[in-house]
C-alpha cells in the first residue's frame, strides 16, 4: 500500500482542529510592515513526507483524466487534488500539526514532471493559521527535486525558500 506519513520536524506537538489567521487586524499587519525594515530574517527548517494515494482513506485523489491519457506513459493530463496530514513525526499516529493542500498534474509528454501547487496549512499552537505556498515542477522520478517556496502567511509571512525531495523545506521569513 502506498501510504507514507507526512512529517514536520521542529514544529510544536499540539494540534488544533482549525487554522485561524495569526493577525486578523489590518492595523496590526500595517504595524508589522512598518517595523519590517528593522526585523531580522529567520530560517526555519521542516521535513515533510507526502501522500496516501490508495487504501480506504486516500488523501490524494485523481480529479481529472481525459480518455487519451491512458495512452500516455507519463500520465500526461492527469490532475490530482490532495489534503495530506502534516504530522510531528514519521508515524501516521503522530500528532497532527497541519495539512498539505493543493493540486498536482502530470505536465510532461516525454518524462514524468508534475506541476504542483501545494499550501502547507499549520494548525499547531505556535504556527496556527500560518501557511507556506509552493509552486513548481516536481520531476518525480529524479533523485533530487527542488520546488520554490513562493510565499507564506502568519508566522511565516513573506517566506521564500526551497523545498527539496521528500519536502525538506528551508524557509526565510520575518
Amino acid at each position: 500500500m502506498a501510504m507514507v506519513a507526512v512529517a514536520a520536524l521542529a514544529l510544536a506537538a499540539m494540534a488544533m482542529p482549525l487554522a485561524c489567521a495569526v493577525t486578523d487586524d489590518p492595523k496590526k499587519v500595517d504595524n508589522w510592515f512598518n517595523r519590517l525594515s528593522h526585523a531580522e530574517r529567520k530560517t526555519t527548517c521542516l521535513h515533510f513526507f507526502h501522500d496516501t494515494i490508495s487504501g480506504k482513506s486516500p488523501t490524494a485523489v485523481r480529479v481529472a483524466e481525459p480518455t487519451i491519457t491512458k495512452k500516455s506513459p507519463t500520465l500526461f493530463r492527469v490532475v490530482n487534488m490532495m489534503d495530506d496530514p502534516l504530522t510531528e513525526g514519521l508515524e501516521p499516529e503522530s500528532p497532527l500539526v497541519g495539512r498539505a493542500q493543493g493540486l498536482y498534474g502530470s505536465a510532461g509528454l516525454e518524462s514524468l514532471g508534475l506541476l504542483m501547487n501545494m499550501n502547507l496549512v499549520f494548525t499547531s499552537p505556535k504556527y496556527n493559521g500560518s501557511t507556506l505556498s509552493t509552486l513548481g515542477r516536481n520531476p518525480a522520478y529524479e533523485t533530487y527535486r527542488e520546488m520554490l517556496i513562493v510565499g507564506g502567511t502568519g508566522f511565516l509571512r513573506l517566506a521564500s525558500g526551497i523545498a527539496t525531495v521528500e519536502y525538506n523545506v528551508i524557509v526565510m521569513h520575518y
